[in-house]
């Protein structure tokens, strides 16, 4: 499981024009299987995403897709786990320790 952490590097306004974009790649990875959750950060100075069963090469070529990024209107940080421990909700993402 990976971690998706986004900080934006340009003002809100530019940003919110590129927000349809955005928005629409998100969804085409929903619909991939690739992201289970997604939203802002608090205050909103990025956002946040939990993605799912791809590697670490998939993931970032994924980021790299992204409207934001290709815009230059954020910076991603990408931090891998494995989730062993979830909600009953989630247990079909949980995973064993590596030996």
């Amino acid at each position: 499981m990976f971690v998706l952490e986004l900080t934006y590097t340009e003002p809100l306004e530019r940003v919110n024009e590129l927000l349809d974009a955005h928005v629409a790649w998100l969804d085409a990875q929903y619909a991939a299987g690739v992201f289970i959750a997604s939203g802002r950060k608090v205050p909103r100075d990025g956002g946040v995403i939990l993605a799912v069963g791809v590697d670490r090469a998939r993931v970032e070529r994924i980021a790299a897709e992204d409207p934001f990024t290709a815009a230059g209107v954020c910076v991603y940080r990408i931090t891998e786990f494995v989730a062993t421990k979830t909600a009953a909700e989630l247990a079909g993402y949980r995973e064993q320790l590596p030996s």
